[in-house]
């Protein structure tokens, strides 16, 4: 029985031994997963390349738009105040109607007006009878002053006289009509046509002449003007990049949004800048010319008006996923050479356009911009770049590294499980030994 003892644990030894000397070591295990990898197509180095969407840079002509901010203005106002005074005896509109130039507005009590015109009336007939005398008498004495038959002081007298009359009647003459303008002036008419706004008087109040409170306004609304400002320094960069013949001269069409964000239907023009830079702003002023047949806007509303002010014929737009941001804010992008490596460019852009940067410096034509895998690359390593259609935002790398890693797995777990038994061992005799 002690001999059994001992030739039972003898031969476990001998199968534990056995199964230690089959086991694979770790180096070689990776090596059999390297092998696997390098199959699927890798570097010199052994690591897998990796594939990066790209999109060939073009030029294109693009309009160089600017938002500006700026208020509506009436084309035409016009405050109507009284040129005569007295007591309001009628309002012949509605307030916020529209009116023609030479509607009857105000009705000033035109009594006393009257009386002055029919007075001045009178001095005028009145002087018109002394030319007549006047006239008799000088030419009667033009008629014996060959004669002897008045004295020459005389006749010289009657023609003065006469003169004098001629003059007293102009002088009648006018005072008739400055009369009869007062008396025009009762009726107050609209000096423009548009929209009038509130009435500040009502009937039986008192008004005076060139008083300073206006009776009412009037705006002509359609067309109607926008003001915008603009900084003069970049008004000065704008013409020095038209003069260096870099952007040509963009349209005068204006596009406008209201305060709401809402776009405005109809399209401005511009019309003229200002002249001289405000010195409190620093900034100059451009007018614009907006029909406006609905009434939509009115005066002193907030909006922003885009402007095509130039023309960049040669620009280069870079896709917004494509440009990142340095630790210092720099604009970076990463391009592929001509052997199919990774650079880095440091770029200039000027402005958004829709999904798109505007492209100054660093960048050409035909070159090719990384827009996707850009995390997974770096600066000076071997990619394989597949071109995009611009807009694509699908990774096209992401798939190909997933189905890598999962053949890198399969073929790990299939060498571990095709790993071949000792030669000579019984497993079926371990398991009875365990069971002694």
């Amino acid at each position: 029985m002690k001999l059994t003892l001992h030739g039972l644990l003898f031969g476990t030894l001998l199968l534990l031994s056995a199964c230690h000397a089959d086991t694979p070591s770790p180096a070689a295990s990776g090596g059999a997963g390297g092998t696997g990898a390098g199959a699927g197509g890798a570097s010199s180095s052994g690591a897998p390349i990796v594939e990066v969407g790209v999109v060939s840079l073009s030029t294109e002509a693009v309009p160089i738009t600017q938002e500006l901010a700026g208020r509506t203005v009436a084309s035409l106002s016009a405050d109507v105040r009284p040129q005569v005074g007295g007591i309001i005896k009628s309002r012949h509109f509605e307030e916020g109607a529209l009116v023609k130039a030479g509607d009857l507005l105000y009705e000033i009590d035109p009594t006393s007006y009257q009386a002055a015109a029919r007075q001045a009336q009178a001095a005028w007939r009145n002087a018109q009878v002394a030319i007549g005398a006047a006239r008799l008498k000088h030419e009667r004495y033009q008629k014996l002053l060959p004669t002897d038959g008045v004295s020459k002081q005389d006749a010289d007298e009657a023609k003065v006289a006469y003169q004098q009359a001629l003059a007293a009647a102009e002088q009648a003459r006018a005072a008739y009509e400055v009369a009869r303008i007062n008396l025009d002036y009762t009726r107050l008419r609209a000096p423009i046509g548009g929209r009038i706004g509130i009435s500040s008087v009502t009937p039986g109040a008192l008004v005076t002449a060139g008083q300073t409170t206006a009776l009412a306004t009037i705006r002509t609304l359609d067309p109607i003007y926008v003001d915008l400002t603009q900084s003069s320094a970049a008004l000065l960069k704008l013409r020095r990049a038209l003069a260096s013949s870099t952007l040509q001269q963009g349209s005068t069409t204006l596009r406008l949004k209201l305060e709401d964000g809402s776009a405005y239907e109809h399209a401005g023009t511009l019309r003229f800048a200002e002249v001289a830079v405000d010195e409190a702003t620093g900034s100059v002023t451009l007018r614009a010319e907006f029909p406006n047949p609905e009434g939509t806007l009115l005066p002193g509303m907030y909006v922003r008006a885009v402007l095509d002010q130039a023309v960049a014929p040669h620009a280069i737009l870079a896709p917004q996923q494509g440009v990142s941001r340095d630790a210092r804010g720099n604009a970076v992008a990463l391009v592929v050479d001509e052997q199919d490596t990774v650079q880095s460019r440091r770029i200039v852009t000027a402005q958004a356009i829709g999904d798109r940067w505007l492209v100054t410096e660093g960048l050409r034509a035909g070159e090719r911009l990384i827009v996707q895998g850009t995390n997974k690359v770096r600066v000076g390593t071997k990619v394989r770049p597949v071109p995009l259609p611009a807009g694509n935002s699908t990774p096209a790398a992401e798939s190909a590294a997933t189905g890598a890693s999962a053949g890198t797995g399969a073929s790990t777990a299939a060498a571990t499980s095709s790993r071949p038994a000792a030669p000579g061992s019984d497993p079926a005799a371990g398991s009875r030994a365990q069971e002694r």
